[in-house]
């Protein structure tokens, strides 16, 4: 059974997904503010986060930075704030994707199991790769790690399942439509933009830390190109 932390100070609201999501194999541990959330993080192993930005005291993205500086665990922010601006910020500071409320507890359920599917690597080949075209980078599949002339990246699950693809199809041009059935497991719509946030994350951290040069370019009306030779 996986076990699932939810931080949201909806009592009721936490009740109806923990016996919603009890059936499906998935248990629900509760906490109604961020304080006692990251604290509960600290002491309990869990295998995702379910998050709200709407928080008595710190706000959810607060929270959520401040679980980044300490854990790479996944993170789905389910909140009533349903705009674009609300989701992008979210996904930058480093949320693995975003729900608005309300939602059907099924997609609820289709989205976890898809984040923990990237979590044991089932879209992706198995075992240790070097990429020798990505000038110093080094992926082991097995760990789930990338590496810079030996210096591990600190990279988020979506952001290496990103780079994983780009390694094994570096120099063509991927669709953003394929990208976001193999990473999020779900039909692509236009007007979603957390591809893009989570891929323009990854650039810049491939930039700040690796010296590459522009590595991921976005081809107009096409999707995405890496290329690794573009390093400085």
């Amino acid at each position: 059974m996986n076990s699932i932390l939810i931080i949201d100070d909806d009592t009721e609201f936490c009740i109806m997904l923990r016996d919603y999501l009890e059936p499906h194999n998935i248990h629900l541990s509760m906490q109604h503010d961020g304080e006692a959330g990251l604290s509960d993080l600290r002491s309990n192993p869990y295998d995702m986060i379910l998050l709200d930005i709407m928080l008595p005291g710190r706000s959810g993205l607060e929270i959520l930075t401040s679980i980044r500086s300490f854990s790479s665990l996944r993170i789905l922010l389910v909140s009533a704030l349903s705009s674009q601006a609300a989701r992008i910020e979210g996904l930058d500071v480093g949320a693995d994707d975003y729900l608005p409320k309300p939602f059907d507890p099924r997609e609820l359920v289709l989205r976890i199991r898809a984040i923990l599917r990237r979590q044991e690597g089932t879209p992706f080949p198995s075992g240790h790769s070097t990429s020798g075209a990505a000038r110093g980078l080094e992926l082991n599949r097995t760990a789930r790690e990338v590496y810079f002339r030996s210096t591990r990246l600190p990279l988020t699950d979506i952001e290496y399942c990103l780079l994983s693809i780009f390694l094994d199809s570096s120099g063509i041009v991927l669709a953003r439509e394929d990208l976001v059935n193999r990473i999020f497991q779900r039909p692509f719509d236009p007007m979603d933009r957390s591809l893009d946030v989570h891929v323009s994350r990854l650039r810049k951290k491939l930039e700040n830390l690796c010296g590459l040069s522009n590595p991921i370019k976005s081809i107009r009306n096409s999707g995405y190109l890496f290329s690794a030779d573009l390093a400085r």
